[in-house]
Order: structure tokens, then C-alpha cells, then sequence
């Protein structure tokens, strides 16, 4: 078993789900457990490393030429996603004969084919996934050892040339607060790349624009036994609100370039209701249209009854594409490295958002590449051994093209 298996392994067993309801940082404290155990093995590799008290993992492989070199940086968040339990992950690896996936035969849980195809390109490959109880974790974990695993190899073959090579491990990219304290100075990169992507080949340098918004709603209790014409139900209201939302712009409706509105949570009682939802949209005119049609609905009800509705929007991130159109020649790079690994690129805007588009308005220009996974954030998600190994070629092969230009 390869030495990038070794470690995503033993990484998949540390509970680091991030919380939204957080306000600590990072929001959980099994993140320090993950981060703790990254800095003592950037130690042994023979690195300097710093983790501060926000929980940003930082360090650097020297450059060992003095040959002009853009300095790199490579980047994966520790947190997995709150959507599913992180805890008590145990890890198999089967070799997947087709047909539909078995991940507990004692639970009877099993990934259908016909309810996941992609699951069909991956006959006679080891495939790692969890029990069923959990998710895996490769959504960042996968990143991390394959980062990892980069940076060991360049350490023990020092006759490989190359420039600075900065890495960060950062938390809490999953509830997106991954670059709030991100020091871009302090990681010392001109150009850097996530290593956070998808299925073999992703490489991605547009994604959403996100916001969140929640929505309180105020009614009035009264005994229902009297309540005529004076009981106001928040939990009635905030529905009617939900249902006047565009039913054809949701998630399970929408692909490629579509934006969407969220309903992510609900709570509430007769007294008071509360939304939460985010809004995603590449397109920067339709993204603002979106908000502003909340904004419009919140008014409307708020008029009809006497200003019940509190809608709070907070952006999230923007999408990266203007700020990576200058440097395309970091995917064009990447594209290369693919192609000379034997991997087929797949260019395509994120649906979804990764630290690197906040990174990349923060100076830092940050695309994203492939760490092989499939099915994130939930039971059913997997990883291909060979993707893992090809990404960890793929990082080697783009360190080198970097190297390779400042001969020209």
C-alpha cells in the first residue's frame, strides 16, 4: 500500500467536521487533533513548520536552485463537512467487481449503481469508502496526503530541482471561514494551487458566487383554543415565504452554470421561525439578482404582514475567474502536468467554492485541481487508490513545468 494511502488512512479516523454555529476557531476541536498531527509529521520530513492560534499550518520546502522559479503553493482544509457525522470513520478497501457497491453488509447499506453511475467507471479499481455510518473524509483529507506525500518525495530525492514550495493545511473551509485569517504574506507564494477538486482530471478556476442569508419571522402566540383573528403563526408564515421561492432554481433542478437558492435549515415555534439558506450563481448579474429578489419577496411580506420579516444576506465568496485570467498560464500548467501523467483534463467551473477563490482576491491566485473523490459530504462517498497516486504525480509533474520554464 502506497505511502499517500498510509497517511489519508490514518487521517480519516480523526473526527475534524467543522461546525456552523461555531464561533470558535476553528469551530471544532477535533481540527486540533488533525493539525497537531500534521505539524509533528512536517517535523519528521526535516521542515520548519508554524501553526498558529487560528489553526493555519504552514511551511516551506526551500528552494534548491537558484535558478528564477516561481514560488508555489499547494493548500487543503482539514474540516470535513457538517453536512454528515465524521465521527468514528472506519475506512475499507475493496476492489470494485461492478454492479452495486456493498459499504455494510451487516447495516444494509449499499451504493446502487443506477442511483450513482459514476460508480460504473471504477470496475476492477481498490476503492476506499466508509461503512455507510459515515462519510469518508476525502473531502479534504485526500488533499492533505497527497500534499503530503508530494513534499516527502521532494525531500528524499533532493537531486529533483525545484523553486520555493510552500504548503497550509487550514480549517473550516466547509462552513467558509477556510481563508478568514489566512496570512497570504506569511505563506510566501506568488501563485498556488488547492488541491481540493473532484474526480480524476478536475481542474477548476471558476466557481460560485455565494451568499447566506437567514430569515427570522416574529408572530404571536395566543391558546389556540382563542386564537381567532389573533394568533399569528411564524412557522405558517415563514413556509408561505419558502414557498413563493423559484421551485425550478434549487440544487436537485440545476447543473453546469445554473445558480440555485438553498433552504439549508429551519427551526422554529408559533412565536418566532428562522430560515437559514445560501444563494450560488457564477454569473455576477444574476447572483445580485437573486439577492435582490429576496430582498423584494421580504419586502412584499413585510407589507402584507406589518413588517414580521428580518432577511439578513452575508456574501461568502466570489467567483475567481477574473482574478486567474491573468495568469492562465497556471492552467495551462496544470492542463500539462495532467496530460504528461496520463490524465485527461476536465476543465470545469466549480458548483460549489473552495478556499482558493477567496485566496485568489486576497492576492494569492488559487485554482483548483483534482484529489480524485467522488460523492462528498455524505455516505456514499469513495475514492479511487489510482486517483490518489495520480494526483500525487500530477503535483511532482506541475513543480517540475515550473522549473522547466525558468530554463526558457
Amino acid at each position: 500500500m502506497s505511502n499517500v494511502i498510509d497517511k489519508f488512512l490514518r487521517y480519516t479516523k480523526i473526527d475534524t467536521r467543522s461546525d456552523p454555529d461555531s464561533n470558535t476557531v476553528p469551530t471544532t476541536p477535533g481540527q486540533w487533533d488533525l493539525l497537531r498531527l500534521l505539524e509533528q509529521e512536517v517535523k519528521d520530513v526535516g521542515l520548519e513548520v508554524s501553526l498558529d492560534d487560528k489553526g493555519y499550518l504552514m511551511a516551506k520546502l526551500p528552494a534548491n536552485t537558484d535558478k528564477p522559479i516561481t514560488k508555489l503553493g499547494f493548500l487543503a482544509h482539514v474540516d470535513t463537512s457538517p453536512d454528515f457525522s465524521g465521527k468514528g470513520v472506519q475506512p475499507k478497501i475493496t476492489r470494485y467487481k461492478g454492479g452495486d457497491l456493498v459499504l455494510n453488509e451487516q447495516e444494509d447499506i449499499v451504493m446502487p449503481l443506477a442511483d450513482f453511475p459514476n460508480l460504473g467507471q471504477y470496475v476492477d479499481q481498490e476503492l476506499i469508502h466508509s461503512d455507510g455510518t459515515t462519510l469518508l473524509g476525502a473531502d479534504n483529507k485526500a488533499g492533505i496526503a497527497e500534499i503530503m506525500t508530494a513534499v516527502e518525495y521532494l525531500v528524499q530525492h533532493p537531486e529533483i530541482e525545484h523553486g520555493d514550495i510552500s504548503i497550509a493545511f487550514t480549517p473550516d473551509e466547509e462552513v467558509g471561514r477556510g481563508a478568514d485569517f489566512f496570512d497570504v504574506e506569511k505563506f510566501g507564494a506568488e501563485l498556488a494551487y488547492t488541491i481540493d477538486g473532484g474526480p480524476l482530471g478536475e481542474l477548476e478556476y471558476e466557481n460560485f458566487n455565494a451568499a447566506e442569508a437567514v430569515l427570522m419571522v416574529k408572530g404571536r402566540n395566543v391558546h389556540p383554543g382563542t386564537a381567532k383573528d389573533k394568533m399569528i403563526n411564524a412557522i405558517s408564515l415563514a413556509m408561505e415565504w419558502a414557498d413563493a421561492l423559484p421551485k425550478d432554481q434549487v440544487p436537485e433542478k440545476t447543473e453546469g452554470y445554473q445558480g440555485f437558492y438553498l433552504l439549508m435549515g429551519f427551526e422554529g415555534t408559533v412565536e418566532e421561525a428562522k430560515l437559514k439558506m445560501i444563494i450560488r450563481d457564477h454569473d455576477s448579474d444574476e447572483f445580485a439578482a437573486k439577492k435582490q429578489f429576496l430582498k423584494d419577496l421580504t419586502e412584499d411580506f413585510n407589507q402584507e404582514y406589518d413588517g414580521r420579516f428580518e432577511l439578513t444576506l452575508r456574501d461568502q465568496y466570489q467567483n475567481m475567474k477574473e482574478q486567474i485570467k491573468p495568469v492562465m498560464h497556471m492552467i495551462d500548467h496544470a492542463r500539462q502536468a495532467m496530460l504528461d501523467c496520463g490524465v485527461d483534463p476536465l476543465v470545469k467551473a466549480i458548483r460549489g467554492g473552495t478556499d482558493g477563490a477567496r485566496l485568489s482576491f486576497m492576492g494569492l491566485p488559487c485554482p483548483n485541481i483534482f484529489s480524485g473523490g467522488e460523492n462528498y459530504h455524505g455516505r456514499f462517498e469513495f475514492i479511487p487508490i489510482a486517483s490518489m497516486e495520480k494526483a500525487v504525480e500530477v503535483i511532482l509533474r506541475l513543480i517540475q513545468i515550473y522549473r522547466e520554464q525558468a530554463d526558457r
